[in-house]
């Protein structure tokens, strides 16, 4: 079973769709159309023209593309030799593609998708640099004592930062069932390999010296205790930011450019925590949250007192207040009184696209649609401990909110709502992509009813918020207990 980035396995689906069976030139027209980019990126480094060379590509299609495992096993091997990864980037499959033919080969490199060129950018020589220096060159002797002692601290941090990312990758996905952030801690490792690549693999390999490291019997309280897998990840996501500064430190000793490369990753690295362990926090507090109630006086059939009240005895166990009409003093006040009944009922308090009210009525969070305040200007007024909400209609939203550190999302709406307007309905196939991507705790909303719950259950959703269903319902606790039942636990 062959280790692919997700920009390996798009380039595959999308050379196919471009021939069956694809050409060689089928798989280089893709990978340079990959959004991961890289070897679009490589080809500009090398000197040569993106759009030309995809209009001359156009016409190399004679040369038949072998097997798609005999591609992956060439990349492979090339990953396994020069970056000690069999998990293989659209790069080496590039280089994978232009080594199955020799004439196809060829007539490559006349349109600057010169193999060996390509080759030594990605290994760390220049493009333009000779195999071999020519005879009287004159060269500069490096400060090898200086070499060795960073390539010793380069080689431990790289191996420290690659396992780390790994823990935290696999928890992830193992404990967290989570797509989108496994995806994004994977395409970090990707960039630790990359980067790896600007020191020679031989200066890392002989500067080694493990058995002489005095560090390796220092040990430090707590170093073999973890409470759960969330402290596993806690202490991985921090082990892989500073092993990180340390790369980004001692990288700059061989290049500036490995070192802007490195603190770039860090960066990412801290958004990447954020990320993991907001949503793990979020899924604990909302643990036996499923049904959500959104709330506005004049769509309820009875008092909002009763309404929560009821509503809450049929397994309600957040509400959110919208009124969009009310004047600000007024508005303030009801949610006051809100929160003092969701709290007789013990429940959680939400307010619409208010943080300044949420946080004067001391609500338990805020929601915000994508038109209100961000999630980041939300956090600011609501503070750390409040929920923060972000309303999702596609999975680019999706993704945002979860690096932004939202606390839950609404994904819809799905079907046609009687308490609010929609122009566009993203549906149930919305549902199904967005719950199999994220696990943070996402509450489909936009006109669910008992009548339909059962659709929105079976599209992966566990948690649904109801407005018209529950509060417009004779009977709230009623209708809020059949929507509860066809909810998984």
């Amino acid at each position: 079973m062959h280790q692919t980035t997700p920009g390996v396995e798009r380039a595959v689906a999308a050379a196919r769709a471009r021939g069956t069976p694809p050409a060689l030139a089928h798989y280089v027209l893709a990978l340079l159309e990959e959004d991961e980019g890289r070897p679009a990126v490589l080809l500009e480094r090398a000197g040569a023209s993106v759009p030309e060379a995809r209009a001359r590509l156009e016409a190399l299609t004679e040369w038949p593309a072998p097997p798609v495992s005999a591609l992956f096993d060439a990349a492979r091997e090339w990953s396994l030799a020069h970056r000690h990864d069999p998990e293989f980037l659209t790069d080496a499959l590039l280089l994978a593609v232009l080594d199955a033919d020799a004439r196809f080969r060829a007539a490559c490199a006349a349109i600057g998708l010169d193999r060996a060129s390509l080759e030594r950018i990605l290994i760390g020589a220049r493009a333009d640099a000779p195999v071999a220096e020519p005879d009287g060159a004159t060269f500069e002797l490096p400060d090898v004592t200086a070499h060795t002692d960073a390539g010793r601290a380069l080689d431990a941090n790289f191996n420290r930062a690659r396992e780390a990312a790994r823990v935290l990758e696999d928890y992830c996905r193992f404990a967290c069932d989570d797509r989108f952030l496994t995806e994004q801690v994977k395409a970090l490792r990707h960039g630790l390999a990359v980067a790896s690549q600007r020191v020679p693999a031989r200066v890392l390999l002989t500067s080694r010296d493990t058995q002489n490291d005095v560090g390796t019997a220092a040990t430090a309280g707590g170093e073999y205790e973890r409470a759960s897998p969330l402290h596993v990840a806690t202490v991985n996501a921090k082990r892989l930011q500073e092993a990180l500064r340390s790369l980004e430190e001692f990288g700059k000793v061989f290049d500036p450019e490995l070192g802007r490369e490195l603190e770039a990753l860090r960066y990412r690295a801290y958004t990447l925590e954020r990320a993991v362990l907001t949503g793990a926090s979020a899924r604990e507090r909302l643990a036996h949250a499923r049904l959500y109630v959104l709330l506005t006086r004049g769509q309820c059939s009875g008092t909002l007192d009763w309404t929560i009240a009821e509503a809450a005895r049929g397994g309600a166990t957040v509400f959110q207040l919208r009124e969009k009409d009310l004047p600000d003093r007024e508005l303030i006040a009801l949610a006051r009184r809100v929160r003092a009944w969701t709290r007789t009922a013990g429940a959680l308090f939400i307010v619409n696209d208010r943080p300044d009210v949420a946080r004067l009525c001391d609500a338990d969070g805020v929601h915000v649609g994508q038109d209100d305040a961000s999630v980041k200007d939300a956090r600011r007024v609501v503070g750390p401990y409040a929920l923060v909400g972000a309303s999702t209609h596609t999975l680019e939203q999706v993704r945002a909110a979860v690096l932004d550190g939202a606390d839950y999302i609404g994904i819809g709406p799905t079907f046609p709502s009687k308490t609010k307007a929609f122009d566009a309905f993203p549906g149930l196939d919305f549902v199904r992509a967005a719950s199999a991507e994220t696990a943070l705790p996402a509450f489909a909303l936009g006109g669910i009813s008992a009548e339909n719950v059962a659709q929105v259950v079976a599209a992966g959703a566990r948690r649904v918020a109801a407005s018209a269903a529950v509060c417009g319902a004779p009977d709230p606790e009623q209708a809020a207990r059949l929507l509860r039942a066809a909810l998984p636990d």
